[in-house]
């Protein structure tokens, strides 16, 4: 009589709470930035008042959503003023549904392994999409510029700023880097800003993304009655 076959090995029972090594460390957060849209004229305003309260500058605050629905939002993007909104969320972006894009410009994401969750006591003034739990964090306006030395056009950044909880996480950097992107894109020659004197931490930040600090130069400008006087000037 032939010997029965050995019985086949034992299957090695699954280690309990194994972690695929797909799954995010810690605590994750999605970002996207994508272009802004009418529709976040509320948001924009918020942010704008936060930084203006953040740089100190609350007495020279004075816009309206309805001068910034008026004043922003009329020619193509690119073409004159353009805001980036930086938005995040506890849960992936689903990519189905990405708001409608420019033609020139596609929604960037990216995914944030954080130590600790983050804390948003003001999240709910800045939630346009309450079911997918989306907050928004920050935005750049931009607009294109001139350098005759260069004769090539570039972009001046008029407003980056990234509310509190989300700072130093990597959200700076990915508003600066979707701007100098679509500059070298468009064959732009520069991007071009200011920052605070006393900002130490943001003069460090750009520093380190490879900006030059122009000591050398100092912001002119005409506004309020010095410049409502000219036009009573005859040339």
């Amino acid at each position: 009589m032939a010997a029965a076959a050995p019985p086949p090995p034992p299957t090695a029972a699954p280690e309990p709470n194994m972690v695929p090594e797909t799954s995010p460390i810690g605590h994750p957060l999605f970002s996207r930035i994508r272009l802004a849209t009418p529709l976040d004229v509320p948001f924009i305003h918020k942010l704008i008042h936060q930084m203006a309260v953040f740089e100190r500058l609350t007495h020279l605050f004075s816009a309206t959503e309805s001068n910034l629905s008026s004043s922003l939002f009329t020619s193509p993007p690119f073409k004159s003023f353009t805001v980036f909104l930086l938005e995040v969320s506890r849960s992936p972006f689903p990519t189905t549904t990405l708001p409608p894009s420019s033609p020139d410009f596609t929604p960037l994401l990216k995914t944030h392994n954080l130590d600790l969750p983050i804390e948003d006591p003001e999240s709910y003034n800045f939630t346009p999409d309450m079911l997918n739990d989306v907050v928004v964090a920050g935005f750049v306006l931009f607009f294109p510029n001139y350098s005759s030395f260069l004769a090539k056009p570039g972009f001046y950044i008029e407003d980056i700023f990234v509310r509190e909880p989300y700072r130093r996480k990597g959200l700076g950097s990915m508003l600066l880097t979707a701007v100098a992107k679509q500059a070298v894109k468009m064959g732009y020659g520069r991007v071009e800003w200011v920052v605070l004197d006393w900002n130490a931490n943001a003069i460090r930040f750009y520093e380190q993304m490879g900006a030059q600090i122009l000591q050398e130069w100092r912001v002119c400008r005409l506004a309020g009655d010095a410049l409502q006087a000219f036009d009573n000037v005859n040339i």
